[in-house]
Parts: structure tokens; C-alpha cells; sequence
């Protein structure tokens, strides 16, 4: 009887499983849903969708001349992407906080921790910080701002340097983020997305 020979699967096997490994979303990556109902209503929506092709695109276009510009591109440059969604209305509470609350339901330990939470019952505004950590690195960042007329997600995917993270705000749709003055949730400065 012949012995049948395993030999020539080794490498369609190989290039299978390494294809699985390389379509397997990074850590820090969320499912974002696609609100297109929810953009018709909006008066004011931002959908900005940039993979590492994108994101390489987009430091073309940065000055390394100017040291802002320099740094951003630095700080990008091990991101593999930067994904946000932002909706104001004219009534309040006019977009469903089941798909807010969905996307906060994926942001789980162990994976991520939550950095701020800022509440404020007075304006009804609420700000969420996560990160995701892989081996200790941060992996992935969101940002999930909501107040009566307007709702942010903001999820930025890949190696992020945590103390340089401020110089994106206010590029590539992040919101610019004010920093809690007092316990009771008031604000240095307008709340995000304003």
C-alpha cells in the first residue's frame, strides 16, 4: 500500500494560516455601527474613516518643516487607524443610545480600561476614556462623548504614545477634550465636539 504524503500541503497550509492571522482585527479596533439613518437626521454628522493607507496619505500632506506638523506625523506613524463619528441635532436625545451603548458594551477588561469618566448631571454630558493594552502597550484609544444634542465616538487603533496623544486633538476629526475643573463636572472649556 502507498503512503500517501502530506508534504505538499505544507505550504498552501502555511500561506492559509497566515492570511487568517494577518485578516484578524488589531487590538483596539471596535465595530462601529454604520448610523446612516441617523447621518439624514443629523444637522451636522462627521464620518471619517482612515486605515493605514489613509492614515499614510494624510501625514503626506503634513509640513515635517513645522514642528506641530512634525510631531503629528511622528505620532501617527505607528497608528493603524483613526475612526470617528460625530452627530449634533436640533432636538435633544435625538440619536438612540442603544448603538452608543452597544459600542461601549465592546470595550471590556481585559483588553480595555477605563481612563476618565466625566459625568455631569447638570448638562447631561458624559465623557468616557478607554484604552486598550497589549503587553503593556497601549494598542488602541476611545473616546465616547454624549450630551442632549450631539454624540462623538472617536477610535483611534494602533501604538499610541498616551502623553503625546494631545497633539491630535483637533486633526482628523478628534475632538478637542477639556479637562474636568471640579468633581461636580464642570469644564475649563466648552465639552467635546463644540
Amino acid at each position: 500500500m502507498k503512503t500517501f504524503s502530506t508534504k505538499w500541503l505544507a505550504a498552501p497550509l502555511a500561506a492559509l494560516l497566515t492570511s487568517v492571522a494577518l485578516a484578524a482585527p488589531p487590538p483596539g479596533l471596535l465595530v462601529l455601527p454604520e448610523f446612516d439613518a441617523l447621518a439624514k437626521k443629523a444637522t451636522e454628522s462627521v464620518n471619517i474613516s482612515l486605515d493605514p493607507a489613509l492614515l499614510g496619505l494624510a501625514a503626506s500632506f503634513l509640513d515635517s518643516n513645522e514642528p506641530q506638523d512634525a510631531a503629528t506625523k511622528q505620532l501617527i506613524a505607528g497608528l493603524r487607524g483613526i475612526y470617528v463619528r460625530s452627530y449634533t441635532f436640533d432636538a435633544d436625545f435625538a440619536y438612540p443610545a442603544a448603538q452608543v451603548d452597544a459600542v461601549r458594551a465592546q470595550l471590556t477588561a481585559p483588553a480595555w480600561q477605563r481612563l476618565v469618566q466625566v459625568n455631569s448631571s447638570r448638562d447631561h454630558t458624559h465623557v468616557d476614556i478607554y484604552v486598550c493594552a497589549d503587553h503593556g502597550v497601549a494598542q488602541g484609544l476611545t473616546i465616547i462623548a454624549s450630551e442632549p444634542r450631539e454624540f462623538t465616538i472617536v477610535n483611534i487603533v494602533g501604538a499610541i504614545d498616551l502623553a503625546r496623544l494631545h497633539q491630535l486633538e483637533g486633526k482628523f476629526g478628534i475632538p478637542k477634550l477639556s479637562v474636568p475643573q471640579n468633581g461636580d463636572g464642570a469644564r475649563d472649556e466648552k465639552p467635546p465636539g463644540r
